[in-house]
């Protein structure tokens, strides 16, 4: 009886070798896995002082899990689904004119949400991508990572007019699309990005003149515009061997008369006070809700935290995006929105929970406040 489970041993072994082998192939073969930075790159950001031992660190100590493991997470979210996990039908959605993003005038602010963390922020007469993911599916393998709920977006990236920059908060799939990048690669005048994600671009063909790596507090002039990298609480890597080596950012955009800040994903932290402080007060801060989990609670925001980071910001709106799109932790999907507006409530602090690619036009008398998530829940 030994020799025949001996045997079946050595061939689970064997195939969970092939398997680690067929993976590490497949990650260095596959144009989503993006570059690598130089290693003249790695020996500038070792000054930058949040870059040890070739990854870059957070402002404070964190943690990626802070419970359970990396195998037993992945194995509830594939074997053991919320049944309340996806949506009952797409969600609502407001088709996007093209022909309206350009109309617009100098002191206009308009802020579109497409699901997920993707938007359009036009402000000073200008067009501001802020992580455009726009693929229905994810990544290199798509049947393993999520697929968006609803079939179509708002607008494709074909559709967009020219775009004047833009701005990644880390180099995640669902935030940094390989296939969105080379949709927009022609029609964008500016890359922004945090340390090392120039190098994904680089390897997608985006002309090394148009992308401009930032670290924490450096800022960008345009016309009529400033652009701001500030931290986040997170980390990075699009593969198996490069865990945080690239950085993460929020960012801030001041024009003459309005401020908007975007925080990108991570977790509650005492940057939030600091940009405040700094930089506040924000009439929109887009704020990251959702897809977090107590597993890792130091890398995402749990929906109370965002509501708090919000009134930390010193944002007179919060728009709460990062839901809406993807299913990528256990909770309900409309949980995060659920819980950041009856904490919002508790704060007295105001929000806005626009439709898919309903825009958000800072300034008028009321702004898009319609709880349809609760009429997608009953269907």
């Amino acid at each position: 009886m030994r020799k025949p489970l001996k045997s079946i041993g050595r061939l689970l072994l064997s195939l969970l070798a092939l398997l680690l082998v067929a993976g590490v192939a497949f990650a260095n073969l596959s144009p989503e896995l993006g570059g690598k930075p130089t290693k003249a790159q790695r020996a500038a950001y070792a000054k930058t002082g949040h870059y040890e031992d070739g990854e870059f660190q957070n402002l404070v100590p964190t943690t990626t899990m802070t419970g359970g493991s990396t195998f037993s997470v992945f194995w509830k979210f594939l074997f053991n689904k919320n049944p309340a996990a996806t949506p009952a039908a797409p969600l609502p959605m407001q088709p996007l004119d093209s022909l309206s993003i350009t109309r617009k005038t100098a002191d206009m602010v308009r802020v579109t949400w497409f699901g997920h963390s993707a938007s359009l922020v036009e402000i000073a007469g200008k067009n501001i991508l802020l992580d455009p993911m726009l693929s229905v599916k994810m990544g290199p393998l798509s049947w393993v990572t999520p697929t968006r709920y609803n079939p179509q977006l708002a607008i494709t990236a074909e559709q967009l007019p020219p775009i004047e920059a833009v701005l990644i908060s880390h180099d995640h799939y669902d935030h940094l699309d390989y296939q969105t990048i080379l949709r927009l690669k022609d029609k964008t005048a500016h890359f922004y990005v945090p340390l090392g994600v120039g190098a994904h671009l680089l390897a997608w063909g985006v002309a090394p003149e148009k992308i401009r790596e930032l670290d924490w507090h450096d800022s960008i002039q345009l016309p009529g515009l400033t652009i701001i990298s500030q931290p986040a609480r997170h980390f990075s890597g699009r593969g198996l061997t490069n865990r945080n080596s690239t950085s993460w950012s929020s960012w801030v955009i001041k024009s003459a008369r309005k401020r908007v800040f975007y925080s990108g994903d991570g977790g509650y932290g005492p940057h939030f006070q600091a940009i405040g402080r700094q930089h506040g007060p924000f009439d929109l801060a887009i704020m990251e809700c959702g897809q977090y989990d107590p597993a890792w609670s130091q890398i995402h925001m749990l929906p109370e935290q965002t509501a708090q980071a919000g009134l930390d910001v010193r944002a007179q709106v919060v728009l709460p995006v990062h839901w809406g799109a993807f299913t990528e932790a256990h909770h309900a999907w409309n949980d995060p929105i659920q819980r950041v507006t009856a904490e919002a409530a508790r704060l007295k602090l105001p929000l806005t929970t626009p439709e898919l690619g309903q825009p958000v036009t800072l300034g008028q008398a009321s702004l898009p406040q319609r709880r349809w998530w609760e009429t997608v829940a009953a269907q």
